[in-house]
């Protein structure tokens, strides 16, 4: 049986909460989910990249909607070199550029230096409305 985590991150990839509205934010969720088997948050040095793990289904270009695993990867491998400070790219498929952080992640993924988590929160799916 899989695991299942219900993340939080912030807009912003960068923003950090205090640790006290973290401790907070944490106390309210496990009033929320208060059957999950844990409730914390994480704090990262650098911006790293949450992804859907093993229901990753895709990711498609923020600007024109066309399919962009074709060079989504390379992108994010020049990101990852310079630990995500830069997440701008120009998307091939239409010229435009884009952030990574803004693409449109079939399931929910994103970029941050935070993140609120719940593992096996014993919710419903919270992504296929």
């Amino acid at each position: 049986m899989s695991d299942t985590i219900l993340r939080y991150v912030p807009a912003d990839p960068n923003w950090q909460p205090s640790p006290e509205a973290a401790n907070k934010a944490v106390s309210l969720l496990e009033t929320v989910v208060h059957g999950a088997d844990e409730v914390k948050s994480g704090f990262e040095d650098e911006v790293r990249f949450y992804d859907p793990g093993e229901n990753w289904s895709g990711v498609k270009c923020s600007a024109c909607g066309a399919d962009a695993e074709e060079w989504w990867g390379e992108a994010m491998e020049t990101a990852s070199a310079d630990g995500f400070k830069g997440l701008r790219t120009v998307a091939p498929c239409c010229g435009a550029t884009v952030s990574l952080n803004d693409l449109r992640y079939i399931r929910p993924a994103a970029f941050s230096r935070f993140a609120l988590e719940a593992h096996n929160p014993g919710i419903g799916d919270t992504t296929w409305e």
